[in-house]
């Protein structure tokens, strides 16, 4: 009897390893690492903005609008939070993206018109900041463009025969990923490092 169900659990091992089961397993949790991942460096940008925000509000008080702006940004960013079954949906991840893409047109208002402060430039602070948040960026950048392959490889699998019956069978289906469109608004990190383009001769803020 034991040997009829150890049979019976080989045949079956070796018929979900050959209709491609595992394999579809092993590309949804490596989705589901990569989203981690970018979920995590976004988390670490909206982390760094309190810090960012306070320390040019004290040289740059009267930039209301562009301090309220990034302030509002990350709220909404806050506010969508997309778990491992909404990532099916492609309205939940275009809300998200949109999010996200707001949060870094924001950023990079907010660093223009920190052109016109030559002494918060100068703040080490500011700079600390200013290397994080291009670190971050950075890692951004490479944590979506993980996922944006990790997704295609799993799609593609879930798509092409015979693995697809598998998938059916199982109610495994494609994800969601990011669109052309909402790739290209957030695949330029916010400009961070200021270089030769300051204005050294300007005291007073002009919000572009």
């Amino acid at each position: 009897m034991k040997k009829l169900i150890t049979s019976a659990l080989l045949a079956s091992t070796l018929t979900l390893s050959g209709c491609g089961y595992n394999n579809l397993q092993a590309l949804d949790e490596d989705t589901s690492a990569k989203w981690s991942e970018v979920v995590n460096q976004y988390q670490r940008r909206a982390d760094l903005v309190p810090n960012l925000v306070a320390v040019v509000e004290r040289y740059a008080e009267h930039e209301k609008e562009v301090l309220t702006e990034v302030a509002q940004a990350r709220s909404r960013v806050g506010s969508i939070q997309l778990t491992p079954e909404t990532l099916n949906d492609p309205n939940a991840m275009k809300a998200y993206t949109d999010a996200q893409a707001g949060m870094t047109s924001a950023l990079s208002r907010l660093m223009m018109v920190t052109e016109n402060y030559p002494q918060l430039k100068a703040d080490g602070m500011f700079q600390d900041l200013q290397a994080q948040l291009e670190g971050t960026e950075n890692r951004i950048t490479v944590a979506r463009n993980n996922y944006i392959q990790s997704v295609q490889g799993y799609n593609t699998t879930v798509r092409k025969f015979p693995t697809n019956l598998t998938a059916k069978v199982f109610g495994m289906q494609t994800k969601a990923n990011f669109s052309v469109e909402n790739e290209r608004a957030i695949s330029t990190a916010p400009t961070v490092n200021f270089g030769s383009h300051a204005n050294t001769g300007s005291k007073s803020a002009t919000t572009p």
